[in-house]
């Protein structure tokens, strides 16, 4: 591979996205899209992510725009890192742009906002010849920005695309794991911000950390259960991207969807947590379509039903840790 004739397209300039990005940039050439001119122009002005990641600087190997079609042009990769509900719409303008794309991966967690389809049946509808993959694992953005050391899983419909991936991701700093679970990857990255919600809210409220080794433990139940109904492989959800990225997510105040988690706790509405947060939350769409998906699977999944009862429909936190506790006896 040489480094420096390859080029590659990371959509979405978010945290997520713009790490990813300056990961890539160490080594090859990286176009870095954002669907906002006005943003863009920020981020090249200032040479850095100035919103999500201030004081990182931009190499030269890395160049933002916002003409989605100059961005994918010359590129030898293609890795979306929008939010889940741009996820379709990306989709879309990809496929108007490049209809033959053979290869597509991306980054972002969570399920399709409208039919609550995986992501990869999503791509799949759109690029129906093209080989998909998923990156995923206990990843935050700022520590991957800033070069510290990370594990990564990557998850692929064709084992040598999947080798592929690894091969650009893998660094000094970064070690890129390969699996074959297409679906788990999906499930167990999406699945976790719902936990990580629960978790923010039982330590806002005080319950201690025996309730929240808890969640965790018995979320991880309930998300294999979902993921093994959707075809995943058990043994994914107890790896990087299943229990490493739940503890990451549910332990640790860099988490997006534990400070809601907490916010809410302390009485704050969804809409004032989400602007002293600043970003995307994941967690709030995925509760949502986990949920829907959860019942049409026929899948029991009692955190992510009182964390939906939360969000949508104004229960309390306090009565949701009640109900989760008023639960029978039955076996682990």
């Amino acid at each position: 591979m040489d480094d420096s004739q390859t080029t590659i397209a990371v959509l979405g300039a978010g945290s997520w996205g713009t790490a990813l990005a300056l990961q890539l940039a160490k080594r090859f050439k990286v176009n870095l899209w954002g669907h906002l001119a006005e943003d863009i122009q920020k981020l090249r002005q200032a040479g850095e992510n100035t919103l999500y990641l201030p004081g990182i600087s931009f190499p030269a190997t890395l160049q933002p725009t916002d003409d989605l079609a100059a961005a994918i042009e010359q590129a030898d990769e293609i890795l979306v890192v929008v939010p889940s509900h741009a996820f379709a719409e990306t989709c879309a303008r990809l496929a108007a742009l490049k209809p033959d794309l053979r290869y597509l991966s991306w980054a972002t967690k969570g399920f399709d906002s409208t039919t609550t389809d995986l992501l990869s049946d999503v791509a799949k509808r759109y690029f129906p010849a093209a080989a998909l993959a998923m990156l995923s694992g206990p990843t935050f953005a700022k520590e991957v920005a800033l070069g510290m050391p990370t594990a990564i899983t990557i998850a692929a419909t064709s084992e040598d695309y999947a080798r592929r991936l690894s091969q650009y991701l893998h660094a000094d700093a970064m070690r890129a794991y390969t699996i074959s679970d297409l679906i788990g990857i999906q499930v167990g990255s999406a699945c976790k911000n719902i936990i990580a919600i629960a978790s923010g809210i039982n330590d806002g409220l005080g319950f201690g950390a025996n309730a929240r080794a808890a969640l965790i433990t018995r979320g991880l139940a309930e998300i294999t259960r979902l993921g093994m109904a959707l075809g995943g492989k058990p043994e994914t959800f107890m790896g990087l991207t299943g229990l490493g990225d739940l503890v990451l997510t549910c332990t640790d105040n860099q988490s997006r969807n534990r400070r809601l988690g907490l916010a809410l706790a302390e009485g704050q509405s969804i809409a004032e947590a989400k602007s002293s947060i600043g970003q995307e939350v994941e967690g709030i769409h995925a509760t949502r379509e986990v949920w829907l998906k959860a019942r049409k699977s026929g899948v029991e999944m009692p955190i992510t039903e009182q964390t939906y009862h939360v969000l949508y429909q104004s229960m309390s936190p306090r009565t949701a840790v009640a109900n989760l506790l008023a639960r029978g006896a039955r076996p682990e």
